[in-house]
């Protein structure tokens, strides 16, 4: 007599007994279960770029206190130029390619791939993200987030905060199949910069190789998500698979989020973001790029904006310098953002924290 199983039952059928018990064995940690996937579907969004967007869409309006997420290209001069926001916070991660910004305070720069934003909105702000022009003709890529502001802070000032591809510390798993840059939080023992945004979020990008196993402490009050960037057979919790371009939502019911990346290919990897932060108890009045707790505010921050005041007042001098496309001599003047210069930046820096980072960590 001959037997036949489909070796995906198998796989998955393994893998929920392996999950089980290793949460067993673990008395104080218990596993988040999954509350909603969500696949982002590609559409065109601001002058020429593309957009997956997973929060801030018909299956997750929100998910507190996050507003929106996207995954974004932009090519030549597709991006976003000048615009407002209120009452929140954005966090910027360039994938590939650079990414031009300004502000009407008079921030500007150039985002590197690894390199991120941290910008507080506040009380208002106007700014612009363009995309470089890359010789080769490629898009700009990269992810962004809309954080919500607690209502006490939604009338502070605004501020931006860059953080360096390599000030990002990087941590491995013993067996060396699971990296991860700790953008902002605690990962295998090391632990990044902190107070880079004002409502507390952690941030992490993985990688994980074929057979690895990925296991990550979430903060209580925390809601999380986890974004497939490439990749297809990350399983979670022994039976829930995701694949590129998936989002997944997690409930509040424990403190870890855990998971395998399953492939017949020894050699491939899959990469995701988990992104957590806590949840804010309080009302949201959202409307484009201004949030608030009331829809008289709203109304408010609508006509000041439109008349120039309490917050932005800049807007009767500021000029935009990239709204119409970013050139090699922005790059290399106003925006400081020349590769050699860059260089020199990351020298100084490494320079500077040479023999410390362990201590800092």
């Amino acid at each position: 007599m001959r037997f036949s199983f489909a070796l995906p039952s198998l796989v998955y059928f393994f893998l929920s007994i392996y999950f089980i018990l290793r949460v067993e064995s673990k008395e104080t940690m218990s596993a988040r279960g999954v509350y909603k996937v969500v696949k982002a579907i590609e559409k065109a969004e601001g002058v020429g770029a593309r957009v997956r967007r997973s929060i801030g869409v018909i299956g997750m309006r929100s998910f507190s206190p996050f507003l929106m997420f996207d995954h974004f290209k932009g090519g030549d001069e597709g991006g976003f130029p000048e615009h407002p926001h209120y009452g929140q916070e954005t966090i910027t991660l360039v994938l590939k390619g650079a990414m031009a910004h300004e502000d009407f305070t008079g921030s500007k720069g150039i985002l590197y791939p690894g390199d991120l934003q941290f910008m507080t909105a506040g009380r208002g702000i106007v700014h612009s993200e363009m995309p470089v022009r890359q010789d080769d003709g490629s898009p700009t890529e990269g992810l962004q987030l809309w954080v919500d502001l607690p209502a006490p802070l939604k009338d502070c000032a605004p501020r931006y905060r860059d953080l360096r591809a390599y000030e990002v510390p990087e941590a491995t798993s013993p067996d060396g199949k699971v990296s991860v840059k700790v953008i902002s939080g605690k990962s295998y023992g090391i632990e990044s910069k902190k107070d880079l945004a004002y409502t507390p979020v952690v941030y992490y990008m993985f990688t994980v190789k074929s057979g690895g196993f990925f296991e990550q402490h979430i903060p209580k009050g925390f809601n999380a998500f986890l974004y497939v960037l490439n990749g297809d057979g990350l399983v979670l919790n022994g039976d829930t698979k995701l694949s590129a371009f998936d989002n997944c939502f997690f409930n509040t019911d424990g403190d870890v989020v855990s998971g395998q990346y399953v492939s017949k290919d020894p050699e491939s990897e899959i990469q995701f973001i988990l992104v957590a932060g806590k949840s804010l108890e309080q009302d949201i009045v959202h409307y484009g790029p201004f949030v608030a707790t009331s829809n008289q505010k709203i109304r408010e921050v609508i006509t000041d904006y439109s008349y120039a005041r309490n917050g932005f007042e800049n807007l009767k001098s500021w000029k935009t310098l990239i709204s119409n496309g970013v050139t090699k001599d922005m790059i290399n003047g106003e925006l400081n953002g020349s590769l050699e210069e860059r260089e020199k930046q990351k020298e100084e820096y490494l320079k500077r924290n040479k023999g410390t980072e362990k201590d800092e960590l």
